[in-house]
């Protein structure tokens, strides 16, 4: 049987949240990405900054500077994921082969569903059905025999798109599209191609297989193929996050490691506290740190016993932190992750620090009662309160 793919790509979804939640922001533009007098990037605009030029991952000035009469929004990330797993439930009524691909979009694969709900037509219908009524949301749909037809399609009427690409459609349908369409192909590709006269998928459908892999090496076989809309990956169904984590950038960037330690310190009690929720414990430990001019480094470690305490993750990133060597280097971002996961519930490594830890766990679990009744604020360790260096 052929595969029935649906791919769900919810529209402008950040902003449009804001929207549906604050009834004075309908129709006028929202930017989700905090103060635009501040460093940081735009994470979401709604349509009518669009029209403004403003994009997804534009310094928030830039923003300001096309549309100063946006409405800017530093956002909730905590909302958009509750309202995320609304979402996931829906999809999960109709299948249970869904690979989500972010917070706002997913593909199913409903080849097996149709006896239950009808034609894919009727599925994905009952989908922006349910949607709608239920998120009071809108989402872009688009039907086709692969994923990346089907995430083509879900992009070419957008917003409240609904695209159907049948496999007797699909050569007039890709030929005059850019090859900046085609799934992988980004910006540095698309400029080369360019540069060879090829502008659009009809154009890479005339180059030979042989050409295309002189040129891309194996990429030249993927492209062949997706100009011709063949792609037989199967639908991934969800599996858990690899790695949890919180990362930070700072208004101005930072070269005194005392209060760099600060943040990390706040960091490591927020993917401890998260690890903790989840109920698992983490073998190992991440730290990110983002220099001036973007330059990016990371640094990992390993332990020999299960961590998930704010304290122990703190520890595994100062000496991290410390092998790096700043060298008085000025730093734009930090970041703490954790992953290697085990259960939180399973036998734990005898440490010689136990006795400590102990101690340390009996802290943080009253901290985590305190936080889950009154929120994150409620209650914070002496050595930061007052002492937050972090803008997220």
């Amino acid at each position: 049987m052929e595969r029935k793919i649906i791919h769900v790509d919810m529209d402008a979804f950040f902003a449009a949240v804001e929207q549906r939640d604050n009834p004075e922001y309908a129709g006028k533009p929202v930017i989700i990405g905090g103060d635009p007098t501040k460093r940081g990037v735009v994470s979401t605009a709604s349509y009518e900054a669009r029209k403004y030029g403003v994009r997804s991952a534009m310094p928030l000035r830039e923003a300001y500077k096309r549309c100063p009469e946006g409405i800017f929004i530093p956002g909730n990330m905590e909302k958009y994921k509750e309202i995320s797993w609304e979402l996931q439930r829906i999809f999960y009524d109709f299948t249970p082969i869904v690979e989500p691909l972010s917070i706002d979009e997913a593909f199913l694969d409903v080849t097996g569903s149709q006896r239950l709900f009808g034609t894919p037509e009727e599925i994905g219908r009952r989908i922006k059905e349910c949607i709608k009524e239920e998120l009071r949301l809108t989402a872009s749909i688009g039907i086709a025999g692969n994923k990346f037809l089907a995430k083509l399609g879900s992009d070419l009427e957008k917003p409240d798109g609904f695209v159907i690409i049948k496999s007797e459609d699909v050569e007039e349908l890709l030929a005059p599209l850019p090859v900046s369409r085609i799934w992988g192909v980004g910006v540095k590709t698309e400029a080369y191609l360019n540069r060879i006269g090829i502008k659009t998928i009809g154009q890479l459908r005339a180059i030979p297989l042989e050409y295309l892999e002189k040129i891309f090496g194996s990429m030249g076989q993927e492209l062949y193929n997706l100009a011709r809309g063949i792609d037989n990956r199967p639908v991934q169904a969800f599996s858990e996050a690899k790695s949890i984590g919180r990362e930070v950038t700072f208004e101005e960037d930072i070269g005194d490691i005392e209060k760099l330690y600060v943040s990390l310190l706040d960091l490591s009690q927020q993917v401890g506290r998260r690890l903790r929720k989840s109920e698992k414990a983490a073998y190992t430990v991440t730290v990110k740190v983002r220099y001036q001019g973007f330059e990016t480094h990371t640094r990992s470690k390993t332990s020999q016993v299960q961590i998930d305490l704010g304290n122990q993750i703190y520890e595994v990133v100062r000496q991290l932190l410390d092998e790096m060597g700043l060298r008085g280097r000025r730093v734009r971002l930090v970041g703490v992750y954790v992953s290697n996961f085990i259960s939180a519930s399973a036998p734990r490594q005898i440490s010689l620090l136990d006795n400590r830890d102990s101690r340390r766990r009996q802290l943080e679990d009253t901290m985590d009662k305190i936080k889950d009744k009154f929120g994150e604020d409620a209650i914070s360790t002496a050595n930061l309160l007052g002492r937050k260096y972090t803008r997220e």
